[in-house]
């Protein structure tokens, strides 16, 4: 979504399970506006409440699109996500396949991702593209403005997600979470901004003063987050505020604090606060 809306709206790591919230990108054109909603990925199996509401999330976008758009890696296994790929063989909305990271790629394994996929899904369109490259995003970015039904515009030209910079900021540091730590960790934290004031450096800048909590489930995890004399916690937030500060276009002043929220990933309370909806 990132290389088709031209902007950085998701956080990108190597770890699965990255994505956990829907996030609407706005596309703009002379003459048309296109919406995806980027959902988190589709969990077989899942182990927590927040993992069901994150399926919960995707199951919930096939009754509102026009269209639906896979995105896929070649190593995934054929077999894979099931009960996903029932779904998508009953759908009555075109369905686009996407293998992404095809820089990674030889000419013969594209060719047999797609020999593969048309196999299983003879009515879907394919198309290989790199999203880092931005090869061949142009010419998927046609084909979906093309196949999709004219309609009004629903948000303001100049929108580009239905997020605040609340929720980015948050994001963000949960990406640098998912990059700087290893294990559980990253999948035990929760990110809650608790205040964003936008103010003025004496030298009238802008800044943006940012407190913000990390909540752990468990005892034992917060020493680990916050590190020895607190050096892991520091690394985070430098990390963190150099991107809120690129993505804000002012300075920043970040403040981070570690809470225990006990096994927050299956408290119904807990999960709504956080925003987990599906």
């Amino acid at each position: 979504m990132n290389a088709l809306v031209g902007e950085k709206m998701s956080i990108i790591t190597p770890k699965p399970q990255t994505t956990r919230h829907r996030l609407l990108g706005i596309v703009n054109g002379e003459d048309y506006q296109m919406v995806f909603s980027d959902t988190p990925g589709f969990i077989e199996q899942p182990a927590y409440g927040m993992q069901r509401k994150m399926n919960g999330t995707v199951h919930g976008s096939f009754e509102d699109a026009d269209l639906m758009l896979w995105v896929s890696e070649e190593a995934e296994p054929d077999n894979s996500l099931e009960g996903l790929h029932a779904s998508f063989r009953r759908l009555k909305i075109p369905l686009v396949l996407v293998l992404n990271k095809t820089d990674l790629l030889t000419a013969e394994k594209i060719e047999a991702w797609t020999a593969r996929k048309q196999d299983q899904f003879p009515s879907a369109r394919l198309f290989a593209v790199s999203a880092l490259k931005r090869v061949g995003t142009v010419e998927l970015l046609a084909f979906l403005r093309d196949r999709l039904p004219v309609g009004p515009a629903y948000f303001p030209e100049d929108q580009l997600t239905d997020r605040s910079e609340r929720f980015f900021a948050a994001e963000i540091i949960r990406e640098k979470i998912l990059l700087l730590y290893k294990q559980e960790i990253p999948y035990s934290v929760e990110v809650r901004i608790e205040s964003f004031r936008e103010e003025k450096t004496r030298d009238g800048h802008p800044l943006a003063r940012i407190q913000a909590t990390l909540f752990v489930a468990r005892k034992s995890q917060k020493p680990i987050l916050i590190g020895q004399r607190g050096l892991s916690l520091k690394q985070l937030g430098e990390a963190a505020r150099l991107d809120m500060e690129e993505f804000l276009g002012s300075k920043v002043f970040l403040e981070l604090f570690v809470k225990v929220r006990e096994n927050w990933r299956d408290d119904e309370t807990a999960l709504r606060q956080f925003g987990y909806e599906g």
